[in-house]
């Protein structure tokens, strides 16, 4: 029994379950380490100033965070902070021809790792998004990104998974295994948060 079922069983309605489950988002919270944060921000703006492009990969619900974080670090940075050097943001997640005829041709494995046979250059960056940290697919993404010299900035869950040993920064929210809910929940309160953090650099800098 996890900490979420533990809640529900413990909640009398839905009213204090959701206190409940607040409290323990905030501890989850409390618990991250601000240095790796800070550390990922600064390859974000590394990327940006060196005009590289910053990958984002993830199944299912991150999947769906790592086209919002493309979302929010491209066309939301630029539109809401100026200037003329946005982020290369682009998420491998959102061409579903690609995708079918890759894991039609040559499995899901290779998802992630053809496409970047494509589009990555030296000094591209991979954020490779997994609660489990055990994805198949973004493994292989992180592994092979890495044997490009690249840099592989994690965002996990649970224990952290094989993909927390092969990364260089690692924002690691320590739950316990099958919480996907609330470690879903931080990885889209670090994209909001880093989004607006750079955000706000980059319109101080058009000052």
């Amino acid at each position: 029994m996890n900490n979420i079922e533990k809640i529900f069983d413990e909640s009398s309605g839905v009213s204090q379950f959701s206190k409940r489950y607040f409290n323990y988002l905030f501890k989850l919270l409390n618990e991250l380490d601000t240095d790796v944060i800070a550390a990922f921000a600064k390859e974000m703006e590394q990327a940006r100033k060196n005009h590289n492009t910053i990958f984002f990969v993830g199944n299912g619900g991150s999947a769906a965070t790592a086209s919002h974080m493309a979302n929010d670090f491209g066309m939301d940075i630029l539109k809401k902070g100026g200037g003329n050097l946005p982020f290369r943001a682009l998420a491998l997640t959102d061409n579903a021809s690609v995708m079918l005829a890759i894991a039609n041709d040559d499995g899901y494995e290779s998802l992630f790792v053809n496409q970047l046979r494509v589009h990555y250059r030296h000094g591209d960056k991979l954020v490779a998004i997994s609660a489990s940290g055990n994805s198949p697919n973004v493994i292989a993404a992180a592994e092979w990104v890495r044997k490009q010299g690249g840099v592989v900035m994690s965002l996990v869950g649970f224990d952290g998974g094989k993909l927390k040993d092969i990364s260089d920064i690692v924002i690691h929210v320590k739950s316990e295994e099958g919480e996907y809910g609330p470690v879903e929940d931080i990885h889209m309160i670090m994209d909001h948060l880093l989004a607006n953090w750079l955000q706000y650099k980059v319109q101080r800098e058009q000052q």
